[in-house]
């Protein structure tokens, strides 16, 4: 077998690990947050009730959340016009400790994947862990578009140049990089 197929392989599974990465960050979010974050939405969707708009779903709302953990704001309109950048975590109202999530999956992530390739030394590994990042790139910005709110006009996003930028490009580069340098390290 060509060493192209075996680099064509690696990065077809590197992006299903990127793709579950992912996936895994917002489900144990959805889980350990969710009530939490339903609870937090009550005063939007109160106001958002008042003016006939659809109330906001949690699961939407968990995705900011889980955009925050990357560090990654969402905007809302503002009282007097402009928008309003928010972050749950740093405004005190999650734990801290979801800011170690995404780097968590991710290190873990590259781990796994420089262990299948059988990384020989952490710059092999490191090659091996940061293929995740195209999967995962992917769901960052699909995320940006299906975690956004929109009712009479106006809307509740993330950041999308921050959601593609840390969440989609740095933290899977940088994380999964890492998780792979260990595990080939360490081999």
């Amino acid at each position: 077998m060509s060493t192209r197929t075996l680099d064509r392989n690696a990065l077809g599974t590197g992006a299903v690990a990127g793709v579950l990465a992912y996936a895994l960050g917002y489900v144990v979010t959805y889980l350990w947050q969710s009530s939490s974050v339903e609870n937090a939405l009550d005063g939007y969707n109160f106001v958002a009730s008042l003016f006939g708009g659809d109330p906001i779903p949690t699961w939407q709302g968990v995705g900011w959340l889980f955009y925050n953990a990357h560090a990654v704001a969402f905007t809302h309109p503002g009282l007097g016009g402009g928008r309003v950048a928010r972050n749950f975590i740093a405004d005190g109202n999650a734990p801290q400790l979801l800011y170690l999530l995404p780097p968590l999956v991710l290190v873990l992530t590259g781990f796994v994947l420089a262990r299948a390739a059988n990384a020989p030394d952490g710059q092999t590994g490191a090659r091996a862990g940061v293929q995740l990042a195209s999967g995962y790139f992917v769901l960052a910005v699909v995320g940006l578009f299906a975690f956004q709110y929109s009712s009479g006009g106006s809307s509740i996003h993330v950041d999308y140049v921050l959601g593609v930028v840390l969440a989609g490009l740095l933290y899977p580069l940088a994380f999964g990089a890492a998780g792979g340098a260990l595990a080939g390290a360490t081999s």
